[in-house]
């Protein structure tokens, strides 16, 4: 009995502590506004690479309260700003990867750190951004290469991730990569559902024995249409519901939070962004996607280039996974994968490059890079980790070029932001200059200044 008096009065002094401290502690944890924080900054004496027109040179960009306010060769300096002189230096649209794990996956071999994957198959209410750590170290070694919003995309994969995915994974969240919060970070809460395209698989891997299994074909194409007819059900589910929703009060129907979250989907106003590599799965979830009129994004797309023709007539998008990786099948080119961006940009694909991983995003620019040594112009590198994906997924009014009214997403590099060598001197999210300090930098300084034995 005492014990449980004691137990009972620890109980209550805690629940008032919390209530008491907790707000302190939370408002001590919160960024305090600096008076001197300037009202505007003008950067002056750059060159300015817009995408939404020709390079500017000797421009200058007026940022105010986080929009681009103005940009061009002659811009009149508001007083009020603060001014950086950015003479010998480039200015570009921050950086955009379409897919990562960004805030859901810390360390891939430590479970307690990852979030990146609800259980079950199909997981259609299941919101990125819900997930995401602000607190993540891989948000500010990623930034610093120039990336200032990604899309944190659950269940799909990754070059550390094991086990199954589910087919339906849940809805991908853009997001800027700076802020205390999540509410901080939001660009747009849901920009597509994903969905992991299943394979007739007869090759498989078991992570307990470490061997490989061989499965019949037959048993393999059983599972595979099993997998698609459910996707089917699902989808006629969601129709059904649908329509319950758009002729019935919500008293006339029993709730049900999977279905409503695929509502958008079938009345055309959220995309599928479908991960398929090979050829045949791609096609059959082109052939999906017309029946059930769908709108379709393929991610992945390891053989986008032998379906170029019927991507381009159905206007479907594709985000390349990193391209420094063997082609699917051992009789293919080396440079398989390396050329195939250049050929999906004669054939008029829309593509972005994505880093489809946390802890190599930050090479996003050198893998667009790779793709211009083997034939991709230029300027359509660029737009493919810039313009593209904005376009793609439906927020190029706010970011992917420089135009006033957008939102303010800058780096200033000291070179072709492409190029391994060239350094981000400054970086802005939502007009806010941001640190560029990172915990891979903190390391560097720390061992660099190790005494010598």
């Amino acid at each position: 009995m005492n014990c449980l008096r004691a137990t009972t009065i620890f109980r209550n002094g805690l629940i008032l502590a919390t209530v008491f401290l907790f707000p302190a502690l939370l408002a001590a944890q919160q960024p305090t506004p600096k008076a001197d924080t300037p009202k505007a900054y003008a950067l002056v004496h750059a060159k300015i690479f817009t995408l939404a027109g020709a390079p500017i040179e000797n421009g200058t960009l007026i940022i105010r309260d986080g929009k681009i306010a103005a940009v061009g060769g002659q811009v009149d300096v508001p007083q009020d700003a603060q001014v950086i002189n950015a003479e010998g230096l480039q200015i570009y649209p921050g950086m955009f990867d379409p897919v990562t794990q960004m805030g859901l996956r810390e360390i891939g071999a430590v479970s307690s750190t990852v979030d990146s994957t609800e259980t079950g198959n199909y997981n259609p209410d299941v919101v990125a951004l819900t997930a995401v750590s602000p607190s993540s170290e891989h948000i500010s070694v990623t930034r610093v290469a120039g990336i200032t919003e990604v899309l944190a995309v659950p269940a799909s994969g990754g070059m550390v991730s094991f086990g199954p995915s589910g087919v339906i994974g849940g809805q991908a969240s853009a997001i800027y990569l700076a802020g205390w919060t999540v509410d901080d970070m939001q660009l747009k809460r849901s920009v597509a559902t994903v969905v992991n395209w299943p394979e007739i698989q007869t090759k498989t891997f078991d992570f307990a024995t470490f061997q490989r299994k061989e499965k019949p074909y037959t048993e393999a194409k059983q599972e595979y249409d099993k997998q698609v007819t459910e996707l089917t059900d699902w989808i006629e589910r969601a129709r059904h519901y649908a329509q319950a929703m758009g002729h019935a009060g919500p008293a006339d129907y029993e709730r049900d939070l999977k279905l409503e979250a695929l509502v958008p989907v079938v009345r055309g106003q959220l995309p599928l962004l479908i991960f398929a590599d090979r050829s045949r799965e791609i096609r059959n979830a082109i052939e999906f996607c017309d029946k059930q009129n769908l709108k379709m994004i393929l991610a992945g797309g390891s053989e986008a280039y032998k379906l170029k023709d019927l991507l381009r007539s159905r206007s479907i998008p594709v985000i390349l996974r990193p391209m420094l990786t063997l082609p699917l099948y051992e009789d293919d080119p080396y440079d398989r994968l390396l050329s195939q961006p250049a050929e999906l940009s004669a054939a008029g694909v829309k593509f972005a490059f994505g880093s489809f991983d946390n802890s190599f995003a930050r090479r996003l620019g050198q893998n667009a890079a790779n793709a211009v040594a083997y034939g991709l112009p230029y300027d359509e590198a660029l737009k493919a980790i810039t313009l593209y994906p904005a376009q793609i997924f439906g927020l190029a009014d706010q970011v992917g070029t420089l135009e006033s009214g957008k939102v303010a997403n800058v780096i200033v590099t000291n070179g072709d932001p492409l190029e391994l060598t060239s350094e981000v001197r400054y970086l802005f999210i939502r007009g806010q200059l941001t640190s560029l300090d990172n915990r891979q930098k903190r390391l560097f300084e720390k061992y660099s200044a190790r005494p010598k034995p």
